[in-house]
């Protein structure tokens, strides 16, 4: 199934720095074409909270950290993204 990510998405997430968990996320996401719907029932928040951390408008509370790692490791080895 494709979930298809807007342009504007995709190009926000791209000129936002990597160095933001969100961010990080976003770019995985997209790239393994995995839903906002899914990530924000993962993490408990809403679809607009996963959309404002791929464009690094917010950051996701430190208290995510661990589980977004664990899950950008295990989403790019499901997906063979390097």
């Amino acid at each position: 199934m494709t979930y298809g990510y807007s342009q504007s998405l995709v190009y926000a997430n791209k000129k936002a720095s990597v160095k933001s968990l969100g961010v990080a996320l976003g770019r995985v996401c997209i790239r393994a074409n995995v839903s906002v719907s899914s990530i924000a029932g993962k993490f408990g928040v809403t679809r607009m909270t996963i959309y404002n951390w791929f464009k690094g408008d917010t950051v996701p509370h430190s208290s995510y950290d661990k589980a977004i790692n664990d899950y950008i490791i295990h989403t790019k080895a499901t997906h063979q993204i390097k």
